[in-house]
Formats: structure tokens, sequence, C-alpha cells
């Protein structure tokens, strides 16, 4: 038991919970109209829903078809789990208990909310799984990273009823899209001699720095503007300094810098959230 409970926590890669279970706090908050909405049933379920459960399912699915890329990702078995063959069957298990959870969940939503979880769920799915195999396909590849975005959107409907305003979903975007791309820079090799050709493959590293410089330029400034310029929203600028500086300074491993961005996410989610938790208490 102690041992299955491991090897999930290991495939759930916690150094990225943040991106779902942040999201989806975030766009909670974003939506709420007072601080008690944080305290809701509902909101509490599926706030461990996302921080567990549905980073089992999203890399899990992950793990399971990129068996061919793995062997020769060498993240894997070092900073990620490499998933044993003997693995297999008890991570299929698992991520049908979280469908199973899934479904259920979805009997206390309503339909708007049944449609996000089910395309988050797709989007989780589709990404790593044949036919579609998105990741496998320029362009396809960071635009089907919305999954991380949907948690958001689902929240912020569950919090207000409405959908949230198309700036907000647009600034989402375009920072998963950054995010994916850079992510991505790194395993060029590994996924240029496994035949799959990602966005990065196709562009090369200086290419899709300079495109994560554009998208994270333009999360900056809808940032910026949708804050009307408060000095936090400032904090945004961090994002397109860290492409900006590899493109100056050749010199800088971006696998090394990669692994920081975790923390850069962390800190400057948690520091928006609080700004909103504030806002609400203060009314």
């Amino acid at each position: 038991m102690v041992r299955t409970v491991r090897f999930l926590f290991n495939v759930s890669r916690f150094r990225f919970w943040i991106y779902i279970a942040g999201t989806y706090v975030v766009g909670y908050a974003l939506g709420a109209s007072e601080l008690q909405d944080l305290l809701r049933l509902d909101f509490l379920v599926f706030l461990l829903y996302f921080f567990f459960p549905a980073n089992i399912f999203v890399y899990g699915v992950n793990d399971y078809f990129d068996r061919d890329t793995d062997l020769l990702n060498p993240k894997k078995g070092g900073m990620e789990h490499l998933v044993a063959e003997e693995e297999r069957r008890t991570l299929v298990l698992a991520l049908w208990s979280v469908l199973g959870l899934s479904a259920a969940l979805m009997l206390f939503q309503d339909n708007m909310q049944r449609a996000l979880l089910i395309l988050f769920l797709a989007l989780s799915f589709f990404y790593s799984a044949p036919p579609l195999r998105l990741k496998a396909h320029p362009i396809l590849d960071f635009g089907s990273n919305m999954l991380y975005i949907m948690p958001g959107i689902l929240a912020y409907h569950m919090a207000s009823g409405d959908l949230p305003p198309w700036p907000l979903v647009v600034a989402g975007f375009l920072h998963i899209s950054a995010m994916h791309l850079f992510s991505a820079i790194p395993d060029i090799e590994c996924d240029r001699k496994a035949g799959l050709l990602t966005t990065a493959v196709l562009l090369g590293e200086r290419a899709s720095l300079t495109l994560c410089l554009a998208f994270w330029s333009g999360l900056a400034v809808l940032a910026i503007y949708l804050a009307e310029g408060h000095y936090l929203s400032l904090f945004a600028l961090i994002y397109p300094a860290i492409p900006l500086s590899l493109l100056l300074n050749r010199r800088q491993p971006i696998e090394r810098v990669y692994w920081y961005l975790p923390y850069v996410n962390t800190i400057l989610g948690g520091m928006l959230f609080s700004v909103l938790v504030l806002y609400l208490a203060l009314g």
C-alpha cells in the first residue's frame, strides 16, 4: 500500500501540482464575490481533486503512452519517475480510478461544469494518447495545453455562475503556451531521436525561445492592463525576462532554468491569490 502511494505520488509529479491546482484556486478567487465562498464544500472537494487525482491522470496518461521517448529522456529516472514495466498495471488502475472519481463528481455539477471537466479530461488524455496524440503535432502541442487553464475556467464558473472574461482566458493561454514550449526545448534531441515532431523540434532552440518571449510578453502586457497598472502587476515582467536572458546569454543552460520555473510560478501565483483573498476580505 505504501509503495503504491509512493508510486502515485511520483507519477503525479508533485513539483508541478501547482500548475493545475494553482490555476484552480486563482480562477475561483477571481470569480468569488465574498471571502466565505472559499469555505464552500464544492470548492474544497475540487481543490483536493485538482491537487492529486487530476495530476495523476494528466501525467499518468503521459507516462503510459510516452514509453518510447521516456527511455531516451535524461529527466526520466532522475528528476522524474520512469514507469517500469511491472508498474504499468498499477498505473492503468489508477487512471481508471480517477475517471471513476471524475464521473462521480460530475453528478453534483451543472451541465456547463460537466462540459468543462470533460474537456479537461479529454485534452489531458489525447495530448499523449493516439489517435490524436496532440503532443506530436506542432502548434497543437502547446495549444492543447489549454488543459491547464480548464480548472481555472471551471473554478470561475463554480464561484460566479459565469465564464471568465476573454482577456483572462487569453492571458492564461499565453502563459501555458510559453510554459509548454519552454519545457519542450530541453527535450529537443530525445524527441527528435524518437521521431516526435514538436513545435520545439520544428523551430529549434533559439526560435522557440523567441516565441516564448513573445507569448510571455503578451501575458505581461495583459496582466498590467487588467491590473490597471498596479505596481504588483509588474512582477509579470519576470516571465519574458527568462527567455530574453537565455537568448542574450548562450552559455546559460536552459535545463537548469527549467527546474526553477515551478518556484517562480508558485511564488507569483501565490502572490496573486493572496491579493485576491485580501480584496475579498476587504469587500
